[in-house]
């Protein structure tokens, strides 16, 4: 399995791995881009059923050109045929592009640049992204499946690269690990944690929602690793936190809000979700799809609608308790163990489809 140490899709395959291996189902772990920290190596080798290879190769989305990420597909293919695996999963499709794999492969896409540009821009794509969205919608089209974390996701995946077939859906999921205490009231202001320089997450809005009287605080970094970012006058920026720190900021219970542009699934929300959070979310399909009875939704670009839904709620104890049980429970659905048992299953009938076309 194929994974990076510098987001979600980390959180993503460290759960996944785990669950499977409950399962009896040991995963070799394979990284680009930049390494591990310390902490996530420890995570790793706390796991007996996880088998960590660190590699050097850039990130799909970082890399200099489409040779760079065709050698790092091939040292993946090489590793597989090296240690003898039933089945590969690529969380980055573009990984399965122009390469010669010779077991079954899964793509699970998680983001791309091409469902990004169609949410969040206007315009034709620059050249940089271009023929990345390229490779990508080689390695989707290469593998023997594809897997999307919701279905919203997953209709644009295929419309936008084009798929013969829409793919599997599997909905994200999470072991809670929140701590065993947790605010009885709620904190007094609205949170958001992610990227805060991706402008899929819209921070801007929720930055101009502060300015209305909304106190909202927000976690993560304010610069990517291309130098993008957008100071922001009026939000309570944290910086990026640490797993435990982040934990305790949701664990005391403040509304929840995302005024997201773009978002596949949304690990951050179901983690505050998990934790009793009340929501207030951008009225966009994937959150209507995820959280739709529980979460309060506001039109993306909003401003005032952002600003009056938290500051309601926060004036409103009783319906923010209300809709933070609510969020809880709905949240139990999305849990790493039926993330796996999905996953498994779409496993078991790619083993099966690819043995049968060989058979033949």
């Amino acid at each position: 399995m194929s994974t990076d140490a510098v987001g979600g899709v980390w959180t993503y395959a460290i759960d996944l791995s785990r669950a499977l291996g409950e399962a009896g189902i040991e995963t070799i772990l394979v990284t680009t881009g930049p390494g591990p920290s310390d902490a996530q190596r420890r995570t790793v080798g706390a796991i007996e059923t996880i088998r960590l290879i660190e590699t050097d190769a850039p990130l799909d989305w970082l890399a200099p050109d489409a040779a760079s990420i065709a050698t790092a597909g091939q040292r993946i293919a090489a590793l597989a045929r090296s240690h003898d695996v039933d089945l590969v999963q690529v969380n980055a499709p573009a990984l399965a592009a122009d390469v010669a794999f010779d077991r079954p492969v899964v793509a699970a896409t998680h983001s791309c640049l091409a469902t990004w540009w169609d949410a969040v821009e206007t315009g034709p794509m620059p050249a940089d992204f271009r023929w990345r969205v390229a490779l990508t919608q080689a390695g989707l089209l290469a593998a023997d499946t594809v897997v999307a974390p919701s279905h919203a996701f997953a209709a644009a995946t295929r419309r936008v690269h084009r798929l013969p077939v829409m793919p599997h859906v599997v909905h994200n999921g999470r072991a809670s690990v929140r701590p065993a205490t947790r605010s009885e009231t709620g904190a007094d202001h609205a949170f958001t944690a992610g990227r805060l320089w991706d402008r899929g997450k819209n921070l801007v809005v929720l930055d101009r929602a502060a300015e209305l009287g909304a106190p909202i605080v927000a976690a993560g970094p304010l610069i990517g690793p291309g130098g993008d970012g957008t100071p922001f006058d009026h939000l309570t920026c944290l910086g990026t936190l640490d797993p435990a720190a982040l934990n305790d900021r949701i664990a005391a219970r403040p509304i929840f809000v995302s005024a997201a542009l773009y978002e596949p699934f949304g690990l951050a929300i179901l983690e505050a979700a998990q934790a009793g959070c009340a929501l207030v979310l951008s009225d966009i399909p994937t959150f209507r799809e995820v959280w739709g009875d529980v979460a309060c939704f506001v039109p993306a670009r909003d401003v005032a609608g952002f600003a009056d839904a938290i500051k309601r709620l926060l004036a409103d104890p009783a319906e923010r308790a209300r809709r933070g049980e609510a969020a809880a429970k709905a949240s139990r659905q999305f849990t790493a163990t039926a993330m796996r048992d999905g996953m498994i299953a779409v496993y078991a009938s790619v083993v099966r489809s690819v043995s049968g076309r060989a058979a033949a």
